[in-house]
């Protein structure tokens, strides 16, 4: 088990110039570049970043100690965790990862850190929804919704977080008879990602629609989509006994890391005032720091209360969940 501290970091007498640190990361590069530019400024350590879209978890044990990953950040707990019980990577214990990060948003057993957070809510046209008419996440297998609801597949990982959380609050067959009235309710047959079902909103194909919040900053930061963007409310729907759904981007250290010290000073850094504020304003999500003002567009979309189940139990339930969508042929 790692256990360092910043103090033994600083007191490092190999010189920082000449010291670098390798990343595989699901986000995007231009998502990233703004962090490590900031990290490298600041410190003169060189991050290089390998944006690894699929087979993250495979690629690391096929290199096994040969890998030149110190870190990994990935995009949701389900891609965290994959990666976690491939086995391929190493607990770690940080003062300043604990005082940073909410404890339901890291792992019990310290393998892997939120970074970033973003809501799993309902956008509402604001022609055909009324205010208030979004409540719970368990009143939209309500028959009210029937024809009126647009999902991606079931099946990502963003809905099967949602479908851990149901039967994390709920119980399984609560759970299964909900992702039944879901299906029921849809518009049509789930497709593209979720910047697609506010598209389907706007062209009337149905009402309301799961997705992410960080979405709506995406779109409003590109011309042809703003039309579509503008037509919908974000509404944060809670659990019944519970919060809004949250999910997170995050971090993790690999096993075979060969430049631990300075790899843990990154993540310590992500945690910090400066990146949790440059994460706010360049991709739309909620800091996990607590402290650490969201962004102005972020802010606008309004208050919420975030759950407070940790997502390690959502996690947890993740065969259940993936078990239900498809036995309830959520795709089909």
């Amino acid at each position: 088990m790692l256990r360092l501290t910043t103090l033994a970091l600083l007191a490092c007498t190999t010189p920082v110039l000449a010291q670098e640190i390798n990343v595989y990361s699901h986000r995007q590069p231009e998502l990233i570049q703004p962090l490590v530019d900031a990290f490298t400024a600041e410190t003169g350590i060189k991050v290089n970043v390998a944006f690894v879209d699929k087979g993250m978890a495979e690629r690391l044990v096929a290199e096994g100690d040969r890998s030149p990953a110190d870190l990994v950040l990935t995009v949701d707990i389900a891609r965290l965790m994959q990666i976690v019980e491939a086995g391929v990577t190493q607990p770690v214990q940080s003062d300043v990862l604990e005082a940073n990060i909410p404890e339901t948003l890291r792992d019990p057993g310290d393998q892997w850190f939120g970074l970033t957070a973003r809501a799993r809510i309902v956008y509402a046209s604001k022609d055909r929804v009324a205010p208030g008419e979004v409540t719970t996440y368990e009143d939209l297998a309500s028959d009210k919704w029937k024809g009126r609801l647009c999902t991606r597949s079931g099946l990502h990982d963003y809905n099967v977080a949602l479908l851990g959380a149901v039967i994390a609050h709920d119980g399984e067959e609560a759970a299964t008879a909900w992702a039944e009235g879901l299906k029921a309710n849809l518009a049509r047959k789930p497709d593209g990602g979720d910047r697609d079902q506010v598209k389907a909103i706007a062209a009337g194909e149905c009402d309301i629609a799961l997705g992410n919040t960080y979405y709506m900053g995406q779109m409003l930061a590109d011309p042809e989509q703003v039309p579509a963007a503008e037509s919908v409310n974000i509404v944060f729907p809670t659990f019944e006994n519970g919060g809004t759904h949250l999910n997170i981007s995050g971090v993790a250290m690999t096993k075979s890391a060969p430049n631990q010290e300075n790899a843990l000073r990154f993540m310590e850094w992500l945690s910090s005032d400066a990146a949790q504020k440059i994460y706010a304003e360049t991709n739309h999500e909620y800091p996990v720091k607590p402290g650490v003002e969201r962004s102005a567009l972020v802010a606008s979309w309004g208050e919420f209360t975030p759950d407070a189940l940790p997502l390690a139990d959502i996690a947890a339930q993740r065969p259940a969940a993936v078990k239900i969508m498809e036995t309830v042929n959520f795709d089909g």
